[in-house]
């Protein structure tokens, strides 16, 4: 499955790493996004340009192929609501962050393990 073997491997050994203690909370991850093709990335865009009615709108939501940390492989989604939550608040701990205010689910290495995570973009434009 490339969208999960196509990732950084120091980004997929850190999910596995806080995803093996959330387990310990009793909190599943689930990856709902992994790595991106830059066609499915650009699809996805022009999917939120016709749902949001602008591009700028859109790129709130959605980077260009260019701008995507998942056609990169160093960006990563993950669900559901109480595993996004739990990797908020200890994230940190394993170097992943929560990158965009309005997408609580998507995380990237931003700092090193145990160091802060920098201050969140209010979204992906």
């Amino acid at each position: 499955m490339p969208a999960i073997t196509l990732l950084d491997d120091e980004l997929l050994a850190a999910v596995r790493a806080a995803a093996a203690d959330a387990a310990d909370d009793g909190i599943e991850f689930r990856i709902t996004s992994g790595w991106r093709s830059a066609e499915y990335q650009q699809r996805l865009l022009d999917d939120a340009v016709l749902e949001y009615g602008s591009l700028e709108e859109a790129r709130r939501f959605v980077s260009t192929p260019e701008g995507s940390n998942h056609v990169t492989g160093r960006a990563i989604d993950i669900g559901p609501t109480d595993a996004d939550s739990w990797l908020s608040q200890h994230g940190a701990d394993y170097g992943l962050c929560q990158t965009y205010s309005n997408e609580m689910w998507h995380f990237e290495l931003s700092t090193e393990p145990g160091g802060e995570c920098p201050a969140m973009l209010p979204d992906a434009s």
